[in-house]
């Protein structure tokens, strides 16, 4: 029988991301690369998902990359908004990078201004900070995010939804 130590077993979103088994002894001395094959992460169309209450305004897809894991605590994904789409409000309990990789876009913090985000833009959300990011009115923009989780491996929490006037900055 394998043991979970002998076999990296990835669970992202419900079972999305899975990786091929680690030899017991590189994954008990971890000093070997992981290689996730891309065809084993298939694409998430959000809309079509569990995960639509999490977002609007339009067709959002996720690319997971990797998951958190016990030796990293941190995961990775490209999320492509099509035009008008967003995140709800949420909150990351250890923070999260995104990096801007195509398109324009916007993110506003609860209490802040909306603030423009073209490629090469790298934004950090700090731990707890209630902010929303998507694509902009008319172009799609897909950004890398890297997110944090905290040690019960939460990684975000959803709060309501942002609405038309504060998505269009009033």
């Amino acid at each position: 029988m394998i043991s979970v130590q002998t076999f990296s077993l990835m669970l992202l979103a419900g079972g999305l991301l899975m990786a091929a088994p680690v030899q017991a002894e590189e994954a008990s001395a971890n000093t070997t690369q992981r290689i996730s094959p891309v065809d084993t992460r298939p694409s998430l169309v959000v809309n079509k998902s569990a995960f639509k209450q999490y977002f609007s305004g339009g067709e959002v897809r996720i690319d997971f990359l990797y998951p958190a894991t016990d030796d990293n605590m941190q995961s990775a994904a490209y999320v492509t908004f099509e035009p008008g789409a967003r995140t709800h409000w949420h909150t990351h309990p250890a923070g999260q990078h995104m990096i801007v990789t195509s398109g324009v876009g916007y993110t506003q913090t609860w209490k802040g201004e909306r603030r423009t985000l073209r490629v090469g833009d790298v934004v950090w959300c700090p731990v707890g900070v209630k902010h929303w990011h998507g694509a902009s009115e008319k172009i799609a923009m897909t950004h890398l995010v890297i997110t944090g989780s905290d040690k019960n491996g939460k990684n975000v929490e959803w709060l309501e939804p942002v609405t038309d006037e504060q998505y269009a900055g009033k």
